[in-house]
């Protein structure tokens, strides 16, 4: 802005020193001659305000923390989790062993401001045994579920509630909220066994709070 006023004001006194100058021979006037009108005087530039400009720096993207281990030692849970996706389908992504949990990569973290933490696993799989989150129906409110992030910090949460959902109504929006309050979903599968589409009618879903 600065510049571009220096620079008006500098083309604004060129031209005022062009207009000074001539054939070098003077003109004479007649004193019968009328005065000659005042020349209108060239206007000024309009002043111009400088306005600050924010830095076009993007904040840089946040690192997530991962999580790397589940417990709920008041049920038997004690399990390994890896980061997933999204398959195809638009299913989240599972590791195929029922003792390995997988943490939705897309989501909160336990290191997030705000937003849900959601960590699931399936509840079995062909050849391999019953997997711990079976055992997710039996959390009582108020007991307290433990995850370690790959920093080696310790989140700890309180149950809040144990739901049964049809998977056809489940909140899936509210569930994987990346804002609002911070919250961990635990998920698994549960209900009736559909033998025709090898799927579990119901998702077990228990939700905990942090533990300040």
């Amino acid at each position: 802005m600065a510049r571009m006023t220096a620079r008006a004001l500098t083309a604004l006194a060129v031209v005022l020193v062009l207009a000074g100058c001539g054939s070098g021979q003077a003109e004479s006037t007649s004193p019968s001659t009328a005065p000659t009108a005042a020349a209108t005087p060239t206007p000024l530039p309009t002043p111009v305000v400088e306005v600050p400009v924010a830095a076009a720096t993007p904040t840089p993207a946040r690192t997530p923390v991962p999580p790397v281990r589940v417990v709920a030692a008041s049920v038997g849970v004690d399990m390994p989790v890896v980061p997933v996706g999204v398959e195809e389908g638009g299913f989240m992504e599972l590791p195929v062993d029922p003792a390995i949990a997988g943490w939705y990569r897309f989501g909160a973290d336990p290191t997030s401001a705000d937003g849900n933490t959601v960590i699931s696993a399936h509840v079995d799989a062909p050849a391999h045994p019953i997997g711990p989150f079976s055992r997710l129906r039996d959390l009582a409110q108020g007991d307290t579920v433990d995850v370690t992030d790959a920093a080696a910090a310790a989140h700890r949460y309180s149950v809040e509630s144990v739901t049964y959902y049809p998977k056809a109504v489940l909140p899936v929006d509210e569930l994987f909220a990346r804002a609002g309050a911070r919250k961990l979903v635990l998920i698994t599968c549960g209900g009736a066994f559909d033998s025709s589409t090898g799927r579990y009618a119901d998702n077990v879903v228990a939700i905990a709070t942090p533990i300040p």
